[in-house]
């Protein structure tokens, strides 16, 4: 792209940067806009960045491309091969690493002390939230079945739906490896349609149920538990700590890069028609586990692994808003092609179920305090921007610790329910 006359000329790899940064710009700008005391926050670059994807991806595609050589026989073409779709995918999943890793840390020196307070609870919330959007799934396929010309598309659809309102992932690669490969775009579609209301649903839940209960978070930060201080001193007494560097970025990459090994690993799925279906942790749940015993340890021998508070919260943010930007611009791209309103409503429900079902069991069946039910909520819905949301709106990193403990009952929950559900239905 040549601006201002040719003086300036920005392509490929250098163009895609320019974009992502101004989309970080404008994303964060609306963020700060506030109705009534709610704003999107970090949220507001995922929907500038899915807007851009709607109206500019196709722009981006030939500015990011490579000419390759291709031998036939003894005759030898070139072709041009766009790689925006990749580079969008590693911002994505760098961003993903970034910020998991930094909570895993975060809500280490809590997590186990919090989760064996409230082990059942945890297990019973993440069960019962991806249980309640599993049957939402189910009543939207009897609802919607007999305006639906193919079925097994319309079950693709439908659970590609539950894994974007619930913005997972896994359950999104599991489905697409169990149905059947012609109905893998209907999966994907799915996905993209609910993903967005699935992202801002959740944000706007945890801001606003706050405010409709009219809660005062200086009393709820402190029912929320924390480590006593002694503990703390004890952890900190050895004297002269080894570290790698003083911002502590050494053994974050180690923790991030152990996760990704550990979430590499897959486990075979056996029973009828499981055949060669496979469950791992996935990035996520790696980087996650393994930044979690970083965090509560703090150290190995005169080895310390806790990286610096300040150095958590950028990565934390930025991770966030890399894996916004990512996302976002990929969905985007295909939004408004295959967008259908019925399906947009569908995922509204599979959103908003889960939630209030899973708030209402918490608050007066389990009986958690507020900010103790939001955190399992956003872990719950595995939804890793309410989270950053969360924890702005709590004004404490502590929220984490119970996103912490739900998240992995719900990850493979989800999986395994996106994947019964192709089967049964």
């Amino acid at each position: 792209m040549n601006l201002f006359g040719g003086v300036l000329s920005v392509t490929g790899i250098g163009f895609l940067m320019l974009c992502l940064l101004v989309i970080a710009a404008v994303g964060y700008a609306l963020g700060r806009i506030r109705i009534k005391g709610v704003s999107l926050g970090t949220a507001g670059v995922f929907i500038i960045a899915l807007l851009f994807g709607a109206l500019f991806f196709k722009f981006i595609e030939p500015q990011i491309t490579m000419k390759v050589t291709q031998t036939v026989g003894d005759e030898g073409f070139e072709k041009s091969v766009s790689y925006a779709s990749n580079a969008l995918k590693i911002v994505e999943n760098l961003g993903l690493i970034l910020f998991v890793t930094s909570v895993g840390f975060i809500a280490g020196p809590n997590f186990f002390k919090n989760l064996k307070k409230n082990f059942k609870s945890y297990i019973l919330l993440g069960v019962i939230i991806i249980l309640a959007g599993a049957l939402t799934c189910v009543a939207c396929f009897f609802i919607g079945r007999g305006f639906e010309a193919d079925s097994k598309e319309f079950v693709a659809m439908l659970v590609g739906i539950l894994s974007g309102s619930l913005t997972s992932t896994p359950a999104f690669s599991a489905a697409k490896a169990t149905v059947l490969p012609q109905y893998e775009d209907a999966v994907t579609v799915g996905h993209g349609i609910a993903y967005l209301f699935g992202v801002v649903g959740v944000v706007l839940f945890v801001q606003l149920i706050p405010k409709l209960l009219k809660a005062n978070m200086d009393d709820e930060r402190a029912k929320l538990l924390h480590v006593d201080d002694g503990a703390d001193k004890k952890k900190a007494v050895p004297a002269k700590l080894f570290e790698l560097d003083k911002f502590g970025i050494g053994p974050f990459a180690l923790a991030a890069a152990l996760g990704v090994l550990l979430g590499a690993i897959k486990i075979p799925l056996s029973g009828k028609g499981l055949a060669g279906t496979t469950f791992s942790l996935t990035t996520t749940g790696g980087a996650l586990i393994v930044s979690l015993i970083f965090g509560h340890f703090g150290r190995f021998g005169r080895f310390k692994v806790m990286p610096d508070k300040k150095t958590l919260e950028v990565f934390r943010e930025t991770g966030l808003m890399l894996f916004l930007i990512g996302a976002g611009v990929a969905g985007g791209a295909n939004f408004v092609k295959y967008f259908k309103a019925v399906y947009f409503l569908y995922g509204v429900a599979m959103t908003i179920v889960p939630m209030i079902i899973g708030f209402i069991f918490a608050k007066f069946v389990l009986k958690l305090s507020l900010l103790n039910n939001l955190g399992s909520i956003t872990g719950g819905m595995t939804s890793t921007p309410a989270l950053g949301t969360l924890i702005n709106v709590a004004g404490t990193d502590d929220v984490a610790s119970a996103y912490a403990a739900t998240y992995p009952i719900a990850l493979i929950a989800v999986v395994l329910a996106s994947q019964f559900l192709i089967l049964l239905l």
